[in-house]
């Protein structure tokens, strides 16, 4: 009876240790270890915590909106003379009879192969026609509609050329577009599909709240590959990259290539905060460096475009230059805020309200000046025949005049100036600046016949031919003239003069330092 207790305690025991194993096996995630039950396997690793964000949803509201632009121009390669010859666009062959053994290959290479086996009358009718409505292709783009009844925005260099315009859509539907108007000083233009629908639309971002680090989502047509998305962040802003007058662009790092032309850059808000435009690209490929229009340079252009079809902005007259640490010292500034003005302009509206060169920009009412590319930007915002007030540095105190501006000219109709005299005679050294000098044959002025190397002056670019017009905004005709106005600025504690340099038909400063000996 002993017995068979202990042999019951000692199952019982064995049972609740088999028991405490397989929970404790469970526990921790291991297979159990009893015979005949089924395994445990261990959870996957996961790991909680930020995830990067998700650019899905701003993607799938905004694609319909973005759509590829194929712009092509008509030709007419054969020219019909009238007497059964045709003219070929190709030097030594614009006589080319019929019956040459060379018009044969001419004809098929250029693809004119529906000829008919009638005399080639028939044939010759439809095949002159069929030349002459031939559309070859320009360019290909990106663009965004920013109306639901229509309009869409691309760059101006995409339709420029262009004589038709095809919008090909998110899901692949071709439409035929008009162009609406265009602006190259900023490369933007305008296209209309008149279609009787509605359709998705995206709308400008307010760019001032663009901040350095934000993201970006680049929606556009590479390659001709046809809507595609890139994200990255904005890497820098107010970049100048030589593009024209008013540059002032955003710069991104998504991958923007050929064909992204014209397409737009997204907030995470699903709004443009620009226009991608330009990559630099040393290969002709995507370096992770591309540019974009402001969306409030953007939203003005277009506007305008849309409700005239052409953008009219103020003009001031005026040529213009940074104001340099050096020029500031010179006239007594004691920073180098402003564009300095080079010239200004006959019959143009600042030289009519007394501006002249010499005077500094500070500001157009009441808004600060930093350069001369932001006194540009301000002046063409403003509409023709505006009147603002321009607050100028001049003499060593701020001064303020009106101008009623005019209205930008083309450029072939800028004023410009008068060719610079010929060098003369009876030369003479200015041994303080290394230069030599003679008065100008006609007119006012010191023509530079000589500089010195290594001198002040060859350092800062002046050349032989050039026209010392003024110094320190003092017209100078002898070298008297010079030491008189180094003199004053002297005794006025400057360390350099400002030198008015004329060279071909134009105008700009250089300081000079003031040294003895």
């Amino acid at each position: 009876m002993a017995n068979s207790t202990n042999t019951g305690s000692k199952t019982r025991k064995r049972l609740l240790a088999t028991a405490a194993s397989v929970a404790l096996a469970g526990a921790i995630g291991l297979g159990a270890v009893a015979s005949g039950t089924v395994p445990v396997m261990a959870e996957a690793v996961r790991v909680e915590g930020v995830q990067a964000p998700s650019f899905a949803d701003v993607v799938e509201q905004v694609t319909p909106a973005v759509v590829s632009v194929r712009v092509q121009a008509k030709v007419e390669p054969v020219s019909d003379r009238g007497d059964g010859n045709f003219s070929f666009d190709m030097p030594g062959f614009e006589d080319l009879p019929r019956d040459h053994p060379l018009y044969r290959f001419f004809r098929d290479f250029r693809g004119d192969r529906d000829w008919r086996n009638d005399g080639g009358q028939r044939g010759e009718r439809f095949d002159r026609r069929e030349r002459r409505e031939r559309a070859r292709p320009v360019s290909q783009g990106s663009g965004f509609f920013i109306s639901e009844d229509g309009f869409l925005v691309t760059n101006n260099h995409v339709v420029e050329g262009g004589s038709t315009f095809t919008v090909v859509m998110d899901d692949g539907e071709e439409l035929d577009a008009r162009l609406v108007g265009t602006d190259p000083r900023t490369d933007l233009a305008v296209l209309k599909v008149e279609e009787a629908r509605k359709f998705t639309y995206v709308s400008f971002a307010d760019d001032e709240k663009v901040r350095v680090g934000d993201w970006v989502v680049a929606v556009g047509n590479p390659f001709g590959l046809g809507g595609t998305v890139t994200a990255g962040i904005v890497s820098a802003r107010g970049r100048d990259i030589g593009a024209g007058p008013y540059d002032d662009f955003i710069q991104i790092d998504a991958a923007v290539n050929r064909g992204n032309s014209g397409g737009p850059a997204f907030n995470l808000s699903g709004q443009v905060v620009g226009i991608n435009t330009a990559i630099f690209s040393p290969s002709g490929g995507n370096v992770g460096i591309a540019f974009a229009i402001p969306a409030s340079t953007a939203q003005d252009v277009v506007t305008s475009l849309m409700e005239s079809g052409a953008v009219l902005r103020g003009w001031l007259g005026v040529q213009i230059q940074p104001v340099t640490p050096e020029i500031a010292e010179s006239i007594g500034m004691e920073n180098g805020k402003g564009a300095l003005v080079s010239d200004a302009q006959a019959d143009g509206p600042a030289r009519d309200a007394g501006i002249q060169a010499g005077d500094v920009i500070t500001a157009v009412n009441d808004r600060e000046v930093a350069s001369p590319r932001e006194l540009a930007r301000i002046v063409a915002n403003y509409a023709p025949d505006t009147k603002v007030d321009v607050t100028l540095w001049r003499g060593g105190s701020q001064q303020q005049v009106s101008v009623e501006l005019g209205k930008l000219p083309g450029e072939d109709q800028l004023a410009s100036r008068e060719a610079a005299p010929a060098p003369a005679s009876n030369n003479t050294t200015l041994e303080d600046f290394g230069l030599t000098v003679t008065r100008a044959e006609e007119g006012d002025g010191l023509v530079v016949t000589d500089v010195e190397a290594g001198s002040a002056a060859a350092d800062r670019g002046i050349q032989a031919g050039d026209v010392i017009v003024s110094v320190n905004s003092m017209a100078v005709s002898n070298s008297d003239d010079v030491a008189k106005a180094v003199a004053e600025a002297e005794g006025a504690g400057r360390k350099a003069v400002l030198v008015q340099i004329s060279r071909d038909e134009g105008n700009r400063f250089v300081a000079l330092p003031i040294t003895s000996g």
